[in-house]
């Protein structure tokens, strides 16, 4: 497990990658949409559930970009306030979302966003809580 220290510098690190990641300008798949699409269809070919879409993968996404979230900030605070990485999860969540509706017009804010970071917080809070009792750290 990090050292405290160490995950400090982490959710640094972590924060301003998901500060370039949320405020940026444009969506930052807006690229690659074409792409995932035309992997979409051709996975959807491959015999892949049609469920498995564009909406999935975004959700997915928003997920995964929150787990680090949850267990920096329960490493930090430690076992007793676990939920700490859920709240601040939830939290910045809401932020970055009114920042993208009110600084970033091409941008689109959505509460299924805030729901799908959330979880990811919570995974990866569960997540260190476990390591941390597996380690005796609890």
């Amino acid at each position: 497990m990090l050292p405290r220290r160490a995950a400090m510098w982490a959710l640094g690190a972590y924060l301003l990658g998901l500060s370039l990641i949320a405020l940026w300008p444009v969506p930052v798949d807006q690229g690659a949409s074409d792409f995932l699409t035309r992997s979409l269809r051709q996975l959807h070919r491959w015999g892949v559930p049609p469920w498995f879409n564009y909406s999935a993968v975004e959700m997915t996404t928003n997920v995964i970009l929150f787990l680090p979230l949850g267990a920096l900030v329960t490493r930090i605070l430690g076992p007793r306030l676990w939920w700490g990485g859920v709240a601040v999860g939830f939290l910045l969540s809401v932020l970055v979302e009114l920042a993208q509706l009110v600084f970033l017009p091409a941008r689109f804010p959505s509460v299924v966003d805030v729901a799908a970071n959330t979880v990811g917080a919570l995974v990866g809070a569960l997540s260190a809580l476990l390591f941390m009792a597996r380690r005796g750290t609890v």
